[in-house]
């Protein structure tokens, strides 16, 4: 499983992290968690159309009713056929604004793109492709180098229905869409190198094209995300 190699990354680099501030300063804890830097460091690492590379791999075996039921009017419920996806996503993300806003709201703004492979280890499907557009907005004290974030993605993307084939509960037709929100806390190593780390939550469903002949049941699950990021092209002159 690709999560769990990843989630072995993101240990290692934050060891690696804690014992190079041991070697370099006598304040090894407050280098961890915070830049050591008169002004607001951050600023060299979100701002104005920077682009980076990002790469996430997750594990949502937890099996739940639709969380915008309440919008659609449909069952509150979860069906006998459970679920456990395996999503591995490739992103550019384009960093619309510099910092700003005031208090917990300060931070700044991505835009995603993204491709979506998810392997379907547990569920009657095995795989899953997805185009995905989304939003995050990161909330940045100055000098933390652990940024909370909350993203919201959608897309469309293909799967291989098994409920034409006879399967209950199964996925009515190949065409899907999918939802995808998340959050969680990324490191900033500096301003060209970060891992992340959250809880994200999927649903895929056909959005009832293939009703009356096959019901429209839907995957929703939740579960871990982790994730690095690499700067895309020269880094930013410092601010300081």
């Amino acid at each position: 499983m690709l999560s769990k190699y990843l989630y072995g990354v993101f240990l290692f680099a934050l060891f690696g992290c804690f014992a190079e501030s041991q070697e370099t300063t006598s304040h090894p804890i407050h280098n961890f968690f915070f830049f050591n830097s008169p002004g607001d460091f951050n600023r060299n690492i979100f701002y104005r159309n920077k682009l980076e590379f990002s790469f996430q791999s997750g594990w949502q075996p937890i099996n739940i009713p639709f969380v915008y039921n309440f919008a659609t009017g449909s069952t509150y419920t979860t069906w006998p056929l459970h679920y456990t996806l395996e999503p591995n996503i490739l992103s550019v993300r384009w960093t619309i604004d510099n910092i700003g806003w005031w208090g917990i709201l300060r931070g700044s703004t991505d835009y995603t793109f993204s491709g979506s492979y998810v392997d379907i280890p547990r569920g009657p499907e095995t795989r899953y492709f997805a185009f995905l557009f989304g939003i995050r907005r990161n909330f940045i004290r100055p000098n933390w180098r652990m940024v909370p974030y909350f993203d919201a993605h959608g897309g469309v993307g293909n799967i291989n229905a098994k409920g034409p084939d006879g399967v209950l509960y199964a996925q009515g037709q190949d065409l899907t869409f999918t939802l995808v929100n998340g959050g969680g806390i990324r490191y900033n190593f500096n301003p060209r190198f970060s891992v992340e780390s959250g809880a994200t939550y999927q649903h895929i469903s056909n959005f009832y094209l293939s009703q009356p002949k096959y019901y429209d049941y839907g995957i929703n699950v939740w579960g871990s995300m982790v994730g690095f990021n690499i700067r895309i092209g020269k880094a930013k002159p410092l601010v300081q």
